[in-house]
């Protein structure tokens, strides 16, 4: 507590909120929980032996409570509202949303006699695309998202309920429109956002470039084809994709640079106060995405420090952004974006220098360039690895190689980017430019899909559970103290660590391949069968047309869960009724 306070009060914070989230205790608990938090804050102030002696532990039962109950205001009840099936709505959007291959999605604020709720919107992929300076109104087919049957099927329902969205829209009638008279600021900025971005859609760029430009500058992958996602995700090169720390650091280091040439020595603090202004101007100018306010967020706090004239510390910054943005949005640490990100600076301070000091001297600048490059991406990739296999069950050990080849140029790449974005905010198009952009980029995707195709070096459907995640952080931090000094003590704790883990893995396999079972998968119409006994499993649908999304949806997340190896997928006969399994009859109708 004395060494790193602030980190492990963010800590405690943080359990407090998952207890609340898996508990949900109600407001007399809650109530009883403040009260004591806050008298244990008292009590820290008041200097007796004993009170000196608990007051670590005082502290972090305080923060515990805390987060219980920050979380508790920032949950959501479920908003049930007595409404029909079709229902005449009238709407404005607030966000545009990933397309799906039928339809256009937007989070949208719908108004419905006199209730006013959140819902996420669908309209057919021809329909005009809508904006925010519009009122709409239009038929609906309104539902609530259902929770998946089974465990191992994404809570798309959930995910909504966190986001205080409880219903869903379908639109398939004529949409009437009025325009609005009441923007606020921030919609007024999402409103230029989209005219840019329509800008870049009617350029001679080719559409995979426009859509890797949309991307890398203004956060916007609604339209991004899946090969090419599924390029950057195979590849380990996903977060050169979306808005991150990279874009803002180049942002903030550009105008930095060229600031400091311009100001006097004396007015230094002023170019840095400056740059960071530009950098939150540029969030509020995207909408303000998880991702690029984390980022502002943590670089606020860190020159922060400068500017105050305190030691700067990778680690109290973050802690601070932790604390800032959970007080603000508790919600916010269920996102899988913050917790990889938090984890991959956490990484860079736990394991950077640990690394750098196993590579070669760094005795000149392309040295340091390279080595630090190296480290400072393998630091970010090992921290990160538990959560990446807990949730997307695949690595590639090519994003290792691709991010040393690739994040050299990402400058080069964003600030390109940038200079084509504000020349299409203006209106300017200069054809040169616009070929000399297209064509780097295609070639930087081509490499992308290039590394991407390394089939022997991608493993996907890789089982994982919280208790190997677990000991799997136990062994990278026994790894790092083991690279601080390599002595028999902390090789020994490595090793067992490495034990455990392989002991629980085993231990979690072997359970799972002596059960057998039989489902009944719903998707879209259709209804799919699968049968599984020990370590195979058996997929029987009604039709191929639709076998790439059930593999995507259903297949690929059920082998994982279930720690199956061979999957064998079978047509079902169009007049089967029912499926007898193990002395059992199941209906298909």
């Amino acid at each position: 507590m004395n060494r790193q306070p602030l980190f492990i009060l963010v800590i405690c914070f943080i359990a407090g909120i998952f207890f609340q989230d898996l508990f949900s205790f109600d407001l007399k608990i809650i109530h009883a929980v403040v009260g004591v938090s806050f008298a244990l804050i008292i009590l820290i102030f008041f200097n007796t032996y004993f009170i000196s002696k608990c007051k670590p532990v005082f502290l972090a039962v305080s923060f515990i409570g805390i987060g219980m109950a920050l979380h508790c205001i920032n949950s959501f009840e479920n908003q049930k509202l007595n409404i029909g099936k079709n229902e005449t709505i009238v709407f404005k959007i607030s966000k545009k949303l990933n397309s799906t291959e039928k339809n256009k999605k937007y989070e949208a604020v719908v108004s419905l006699d006199h209730h006013v709720f959140n819902a996420v919107l669908l309209i057919p992929k021809k329909s005009k695309e809508l904006d925010f300076k519009h009122y709409y109104k239009a038929l609906s087919y309104i539902s609530e998202p259902q929770s998946p049957e089974y465990d191992f099927q994404f809570d798309y329902s959930k995910y909504l309920h966190r986001k205080n969205i409880n219903y869903q829209c379908y639109i398939n009638e004529k949409i009437s429109s009025a325009p609005r008279n009441d923007l606020s600021l921030n919609e007024n900025v999402l409103q230029k956002r989209l005219e840019v971005l329509l800008n870049i859609n009617r350029s001679k760029l080719s559409a995979k470039t426009q859509e890797f430009l949309k991307g890398i500058i203004l956060a916007d992958r609604t339209e991004i084809d899946s090969g090419t996602l599924q390029d950057f995700n195979r590849s380990g090169l996903v977060h050169f994709l979306a808005i991150s720390g990279t874009h803002i650091v180049v942002i903030f280091g550009l105008l930095y640079y060229f600031l400091v040439r311009i100001i006097p020595l004396k007015f230094r603090k002023s170019a840095v106060m400056i740059s960071l202004g530009c950098i939150w101007f540029f969030a509020l100018c995207i909408g303000f995405g998880n991702s690029v306010v984390r980022s502002c967020i943590m670089l606020s706090v860190y020159f922060g420090y400068i500017l105050l004239q305190r030691k700067p510390d990778l680690l109290h910054s973050m802690a601070l952004s932790a604390f800032i943005i959970l007080i603000i949005d508790t919600q916010q640490i269920f996102d899988v974006g913050f917790q990889l990100s938090f984890l991959a600076v956490l990484g860079i301070f736990w394991l950077n220098q640990p690394i750098l000091s196993y590579l070669p001297k760094q005795n000149n600048y392309f040295k340091k360039l390279i080595y630090n490059t190296v480290s400072v991406s393998l630091s970010a990739q090992l921290a990160t690895l538990p959560l990446v296999l807990y949730y997307f069950h695949q690595f590639s050990f090519i994003s290792i190689i691709a991010n040393f080849f690739i994040v050299p140029f990402s400058e080069v790449i964003i600030v390109f980017s940038f200079i084509m974005t504000g020349l299409f905010a203006i209106g300017l198009d200069f054809s040169w430019m616009i070929i000399v952009y297209d064509e780097i980029v295609k070639i930087l995707l081509h490499v992308i899909h290039w590394f991407a195709d390394f089939d022997q070096l991608f493993f996907g459907h890789i089982p994982m559970n919280l208790a190997e995640v677990s000991i799997l952080f136990l062994v990278l931090y026994f790894l790092r103290c083991m690279m601080v000094k390599n002595n028999f003590k902390n090789r020994s704790h490595l090793l067992m660590a490495v034990i455990g883990f392989c002991i629980v893995r085993i231990s979690c396999t072997v359970l799972e391949n002596q059960q057998s079972e039989i489902l009944i998968h719903q998707y879209r119409k259709h209804k799919i069968v699968s049968v599984k006994k020990g370590e195979n499993a058996s997929f029987w649908i009604a039709s191929k047309d639709d076998q790439e999304l059930i593999k995507k949806y259903i297949i690929d997340p059920y082998q994982s869960s279930r720690r199956v190896k061979n999957v064998d997928v079978k047509i079902l006969p169009t007049n089967a009724g029912s499926v007898i399994f193990n002395g059992k009859i199941y209906s298909l109708k």
